[in-house]
């Protein structure tokens, strides 16, 4: 019986890390930053471990997959039990943290594939240490599948196929795309909130300063107010959060106007995204006026996407000597439509036909 419950728990461990590994390493810019979301301010205050996110999101998402090949083929068990061990005790940690906190929403355990509360996150943690722990336990029990040579070449081929697949989406595009804005979602609908969805119960709350210290009030409170108390502040505090669409964040914005209706219903529309132009690229940014008048003589209205300051802006379109506007968006939106900067969009009516890299602008198809 013992065996079984070992056996049993290996085989769940080694295929969720496999799973969870290769769909983080399908997409490890965004994985890099959810990590950067944790080094944040609000979080571990750790922001000279920004610039490291997508190096350790790499090297994290390798050794989860490569860890879990090594426990199903019992490689080396003792050295992969207490590393396994080692990490779901800091995740673990970190996911805990990140649901009492309420500092992050989603801990990216599963990319854009299935997103967990932090609850749910420390919850799945919590299960998976379970497991671990009776492996652990049982370390003698989960013996190896194969002999040494093809044991061997199982654990360093597994490495390698995982070092080529990063290699391959960190220049081109992830494999498969989870994300709101993959190819055939029409953004406008993606933004509708469909009728008789819940909607978030949010409660304001006021802050007086009385005596000296700020203070804070209900709507129902301010009956009541302290005499002499001062108006500080308002914020909205979520009792319940409502139906979010996929798409809630997208604008078109150019001189406080947002054109995102008129330019979604062009036939012929193409995006070129690079949320920030200050770290944009160069071979990228070469090429995209010759891109801009190829497509203008298709018949394609051309405009940029970015968060960029307007000097940024102008900077950009001096030195590349590009001929088309750039509107604004949010960066998060804009790092969730595409993972290069920049990376190129094409819609016809506000539906998404294609998306590329900037190394494979070759590939579009006007």
């Amino acid at each position: 019986m013992k065996n079984l419950i070992t056996q049993i728990s290996r085989i769940f461990v080694g295929l969720l890390f496999i799973i969870s590994g290769l769909i983080k390493l399908n997409d490890p810019v965004g994985f890099s930053y959810k990590l950067a979301e944790y080094f944040s301010e609000p979080v571990f205050n750790m922001p000279f471990l920004v610039p490291f996110a997508l190096g350790l999101a790499l090297f994290l998402v390798i050794v989860e997959v490569v860890l879990g090949v090594m426990l199903l083929i019992g490689y080396k068990s003792k050295f992969t039990i207490w590393s396994l061990l080692l990490m779901i005790v800091f995740f673990t940690f970190l996911t805990f943290y990140s649901a009492y906190y309420d500092v992050v929403k989603d801990c990216g355990c599963f990319g854009d594939a299935l997103h967990l509360t932090p609850w749910e996150s420390f919850t799945k943690d919590i299960v998976l240490l379970f497991f671990i722990l009776i492996l652990f336990i049982n370390k003698a029990l989960v013996k190896p599948l194969f002999q040494n040579g093809l044991q061997n070449i199982i654990a360093y081929l597994s490495i390698i196929l995982c070092m080529f697949m990063a290699v391959w989406v960190l220049n081109h595009l992830p494999i498969i795309d989870f994300r709101p804005y993959k190819v055939g979602t029409n953004i406008e609908k993606g933004m509708e909130i469909p009728e008789g969805a819940p909607k978030s119960v949010v409660e304001m709350i006021f802050i007086y300063n009385v005596n000296g210290v700020n203070t804070e009030f209900t709507e129902k409170d301010l009956m009541a107010l302290p005499e002499g108390a001062t108006f500080v502040d308002r914020k909205d505090k979520v009792i319940t959060e409502g139906y979010v669409p996929p798409i809630h964040d997208f604008t078109m914005m150019k001189e406080d106007s947002d054109y995102k209706e008129e330019l979604l219903k062009e036939p012929k529309l193409l995006m070129i995204v690079t949320y920030d132009l200050k770290i944009a690229e160069d071979s990228g940014m070469k090429v995209l006026e010759k891109l801009n008048q190829d497509a203008k003589a298709k018949g394609y209205k051309v405009v940029g996407m970015t968060n960029s300051l307007d000097e940024d802006i102008a900077k950009a379109k001096k030195k590349y000597g590009l001929q088309f506007d750039f509107y604004t968006c949010d960066a998060i939106a804009l790092k969730t439509i595409e993972r290069s900067n920049p990376s190129i969009v094409i819609l016809e009516n506000g539906t998404i036909k294609q998306k590329v890299h900037y190394n494979d602008i070759a590939d579009l198809k006007l």
